[in-house]
């Protein structure tokens, strides 16, 4: 893979939380890439690092050890590259949901009138127009994710970090949601963080699920995801022949019953 492929390079990062009362190695010798437009998915134990994986390539943490690059260039704090979806929506009550999807934006200088028109055009984009002026307990979780995921995209980002943002959710909505969300993500060229603990959504959604091991997480094995019915449908993915051999050996990696015990 060349340097001009690869869009985010993780190299030998460790990292350590430490307070008055222990220190909490997260991650140890922890290395992998993404490629441009590529879709990839991180699973794990819990409590393996994965969020903290993404705190670093967010620039919102800095590696105890080792190096995060973003386009060849070190990361050095947060940057308009990377957008980052957390797992609860984290919309503001009292902002209406247009407000609550300009906050990005209103945070970045743009005038106000600017902002606005952009707002309404994405959630016209995405079909939530409509509820531009209500507040956010007036929409299902569903569509709150929505919200937040609109927000997240309107500050353009080439790069997209996922934590869990579907775990919030129903099962039906879930599987509507992750339709959307590749769709999208997938017309855009944008590049692809997602973390999980649902195997089948990685499987269904993924270019390439990377698996971690029990903390201090490290790479364990990497995965390329190749199915007849492709990724375009996550619903469909999972009926594709190949689905259930890629879930067997994944779980097999994982070890749960090791990560139990230890």
């Amino acid at each position: 893979m060349s340097n001009r492929d690869v869009r985010v390079d993780v190299r030998s990062v460790s990292h350590c939380f430490v307070s008055k009362d222990m220190v909490v190695q997260a991650l140890t010798e922890f290395s992998f890439q993404l490629r441009v437009g590529e879709f990839a998915s991180l699973v794990g134990p819990s409590g393996c690092g994965k969020s903290t994986a993404l705190g670093l390539i967010s620039g919102l943490l800095a590696p105890t050890r080792g190096e995060v690059l973003v386009d060849n260039q070190p990361v050095r704090g947060p940057s308009r590259h990377v957008g980052y979806m957390l797992q609860k929506d984290l919309l503001m009550p009292w902002r209406t949901i247009l407000e609550n999807v300009i906050y990005g934006l209103e945070i970045r200088k743009m005038p106000r009138r600017e902002a606005q028109k952009k707002g309404l055009e994405a959630l016209a984009r995405y079909g939530l127009d409509a509820f531009a002026n209500r507040h956010p307990h007036e929409l299902s979780g569903g569509m709150r994710q929505r919200v937040a995921f609109i927000r997240t995209l309107l500050l353009e980002p080439e790069i997209v970090l996922l934590d869990e943002p579907f775990s919030a959710v129903d099962f039906q909505t879930r599987l509507v949601l992750e339709e959307d969300v590749r769709k999208i993500l997938q017309r855009e060229g944008k590049t692809v963080l997602l973390i999980t603990h649902d195997i089948g959504e990685a499987i269904a959604m993924s270019d390439r699920v990377i698996v971690m091991t029990n903390r201090p997480g490290r790479v364990k094995t990497e995965m390329d995801i190749n199915l007849q019915t492709g990724h375009e449908s996550p619903l469909k993915a999972r009926e594709s022949p190949e689905f259930s051999s890629y879930f067997a050996r994944i779980w097999e990696e994982l070890d749960v019953g090791a990560a139990a015990r230890a």
